[in-house]
């Protein structure tokens, strides 16, 4: 299912205030690329439910259509990011960052300034390199085809969608491996505490990604945990509890 069937609530920017002693402990949470806040909804909604004040933004060029992809510079997806992040920093005493795939990408983007003032990052599949795919090699491409085969839905669960394109922007993708490219050469100012979950059978990103993260960053805390019975978008798929509660745990013990 695409994004033109989706409910407009869906994909939408979305924020709900926590209540309790948590309310003012604050959650960002970052869909990936071509998909949609749709995929962190759940994930957001749980963390909620524990009295956490949660954001999910709509990345710019999504929830529309594939062609916007194709119009937005790479800066704009960390700006958006960045502007949801002040406003959690300005009404919560502790902060964490959550990405899925090129919202991990994005999130590391951000924590490489942003680290002293984050309580902790979560990262579930996170996407830094297109193997053999240089980001000059995919503007190259871009001059030549405008849309590519959709990447999205790889979920083992059956009948879930994160709502996302049907067809893969070319140039969108070359202003993210633009991201990834800068992002990855500053991994090593990334230093806030790290929990990072990874699909086994991922068949949209190696692992690769996952192993230059772990590598990069500086973090003295960084832990890694497997998930055996999910594809990528794992916060929709049969491991989205272990990464719902696991998380939880680990706001919990930094805050």
């Amino acid at each position: 299912m695409s994004v033109e069937t989706a409910p407009k609530e869906l994909i939408s920017d979305w924020r709900a205030e926590g209540k309790g002693a948590n309310k003012r402990i604050g959650v960002l949470l970052v869909h990936g690329f071509t998909g949609s806040p749709a995929s962190m909804r759940p994930w957001a909604q749980f963390l909620n439910g524990h009295g956490y004040t949660v954001m999910v933004p709509l990345l710019p060029g999504h929830g529309t259509t594939p062609n916007d992809l194709n119009l937005v510079k790479w800066q704009e997806w960390p700006a958006k990011v960045e502007s949801e992040l002040n406003l959690l920093l300005q009404s919560c005493d502790k902060v964490f960052i959550c990405g899925l795939s090129m919202g991990g990408g994005t999130a590391l983007n951000i924590a490489t300034r942003y680290s002293r003032q984050l309580a902790g990052i979560i990262l579930v599949n996170p996407m830094i390199h297109v193997k053999f795919v240089p980001h000059q090699l995919a503007w190259v491409i871009s001059r030549f085809q405008k849309f590519r085969d959709s990447v999205g839905d790889d979920i083992k669960k059956p009948g879930v969608t994160e709502y996302g394109y049907d067809f893969l922007p070319a140039v969108g993708v070359y202003q993210l491996l633009k991201m990834l490219h800068y992002t990855r050469k500053r991994l090593h100012d990334v230093t806030a505490p790290v929990q990072l979950f990874h699909s086994v059978e991922d068949h949209t990103l190696p692992v690769s990604n996952t192993e230059i993260v772990m590598k990069g960053i500086n973090s003295r805390e960084k832990h890694r945990i497997e998930l055996v019975n999910s594809y990528h978008v794992a916060t929709m798929d049969y491991d989205a509890e272990i990464i719902f509660e696991n998380s939880r745990i680990f706001i919990e013990s930094h805050s």
